[in-house]
């Protein structure tokens, strides 16, 4: 693994990495001593090993099958990712899905190893959390010990795309961004994503999927070192999800926010990203997030980056 340069470590997390995957979908009421105290849709590696855990929150009113081949993406690369059907109906107030990431979280250490495989172990020492839109929001609550606390400690941040309600002053409650720099006090590494189409209009009649003064730029600015920063152009706040996502939430996912030409660059850029980040920062190995930093705007990256930015 030594000999490899930086450009083929980068190049490699965009794509699936050694490991096969399956993805297994568990309901709250399955047959096993400690049931989950919610759905979940689990991706992970089908070899024997031990492997880090991510938790996974989707967006507001999604489902977690629509994430089905960005978490099957990670889980390649020698990850067990974790994503609890959070809800299917709910207004404003996102307590109930930080609870409940809580409630999931705290599960993991008692009821996690009756659904997986023999040979498949899970490291409870290694936990990373991620969001996406109202999930990162929920993330960063839970992070930020909002409402609930977990008894298993995180190691690692990831909002993608993560949103703090309408616009700024009409945060959703409990809100998160404070508008004070550097006021996140979370004692772990954090990953900011942004999409560059986030902020803009659909169509006249609905607002921006991720609007400025509550979206990715203002969450970044209230991070503390270590953190970074990538913004994509030309892509919108759902371009990561699956090509297909079905049914009428499936549908309007084409429909309400801002896209791109297509799903799989922005995907494929998601995915690689939270790989690197969660290799530095769970394991040890840095030389993918460095090659992210260092060769941002060449032809290695499935996308092109707008911003990127690094507190070290």
């Amino acid at each position: 693994m030594s000999s490899l340069t930086s450009s083929t470590v980068n190049s490699n997390v965009y794509e699936s990495g050694k490991y096969s995957t399956v993805i297994q979908k568990v309901e709250a009421e399955t047959r096993i001593p400690v049931p989950p105290p919610k759905p979940l849709l689990i991706a992970m590696p089908s070899e024997g090993g031990e492997f880090p855990l991510l938790v996974f929150s989707h967006g507001y009113l999604l489902y977690n099958s629509f994430y089905s081949q960005l978490l099957q993406h990670v889980a390649s690369h020698g990850f067990i990712v974790i994503a609890p059907q959070l809800y299917t109906v709910a207004g404003p107030d996102s307590s109930d899905e930080i609870k409940s990431t809580a409630q999931v979280t705290n599960w993991l250490s008692k009821g996690l190893q009756y659904l997986l495989p023999q040979q498949v172990k899970p490291n409870l020492s290694k936990v990373a959390l991620a969001g996406h839109s109202r999930g990162g929001k929920t993330s960063f609550a839970l992070a930020l010990s909002k409402e609930t606390i977990t008894t298993l400690k995180f190691s690692a941040l990831i909002g993608i795309d993560p949103v703090d309600g309408m616009d700024k002053g009409k945060q959703t409650p409990p809100p998160v961004l404070t508008y004070v720099p550097h006021s996140f006090d979370l004692g772990m590494p954090v990953m900011v994503v942004g999409s560059g189409l986030g902020e803009v209009k659909r169509n006249p009649l609905f607002p921006p999927c991720a609007p400025k003064g509550v979206n990715h730029e203002d969450f970044f600015k209230e991070c503390r070192e270590p953190a970074c920063y990538f913004v994509v152009k030309d892509y919108g706040h759902v371009d990561m999800l699956d090509d297909e996502t079905k049914g009428i939430r499936g549908k309007t996912t084409y429909c309400l926010c801002k896209n791109g030409k297509t799903r799989e660059p922005m995907r494929k850029f998601v995915g690689g990203v939270v790989i690197a980040f969660m290799k530095a920062y769970l394991e040890g190995d840095k030389r993918s997030l460095m090659a992210i930093r260092e060769r941002s705007s060449d032809g290695d990256l499935p996308v092109e980056l707008k911003t990127i930015e690094f507190l070290l």
